[in-house]
């Protein structure tokens, strides 16, 4: 397996990918919201291949926070492995890589917005991502994590996301 930056060139395996990683229910605005990261300029995506076929997808997106604009933080999502490789490290490897550049980024938190089981196992954390107010109202409030590598950042604050994620119905 090798990791390496995604391109616009990754579009169509990317979004193929998304289709058949998520349920139906989700899968289109999943596999749109990926293709359409890789056009913002500060977005970290990620790419796990194998044999020249994309397997894996991980995007560490900007967000911004409106009383203190010069924290670096970042929101990871989506992530996406194909079936056939799920359960095989390719996530957990695309997540610690990503979350590896970031800090020596000096990156001062990161946040997600999924199963905190999965999330726990990389540092994420409930109760500080509680300071963290999401752009909409959460489906499942207990999703809601943040690793934060500068303490001042976590005091109470409103995140803004990049133009892709500004959809209610992705949160």
């Amino acid at each position: 397996m090798n990791i390496q930056p995604a391109t616009l060139s990754d579009q169509t395996q990317i979004k193929e990918l998304h289709l058949s990683a998520f349920g139906e229910e989700e899968n289109e605005l999943v596999a749109q919201l990926a293709v359409e990261l890789l056009s913002e300029p500060e977005v970290h995506a990620l790419v796990a291949t194998m044999d020249e076929n994309i397997v894996g997808y991980a995007a560490f997106s900007p967000v911004r926070i409106e009383k203190h604009p010069d924290y670096r933080g970042y929101i990871l999502g989506p992530l996406a492995v194909h079936p056939g490789f799920q359960k095989s490290g390719i996530g957990s490897a695309l997540v610690n890589q990503g979350l590896e550049h970031l800090q020596k980024e000096h990156t001062d938190f990161v946040l997600v917005y999924g199963d905190p089981e999965y999330y726990g196992r990389f540092g994420f954390l409930v109760e500080p991502a509680e300071s963290f107010i999401p752009p909409f109202k959460l489906e499942h409030p207990f999703g809601w994590q943040v690793i934060v590598w500068n303490p001042a950042a976590s005091s109470p604050c409103q995140v803004r996301c990049v133009e892709p994620l500004n959809d209610p119905g992705l949160w």
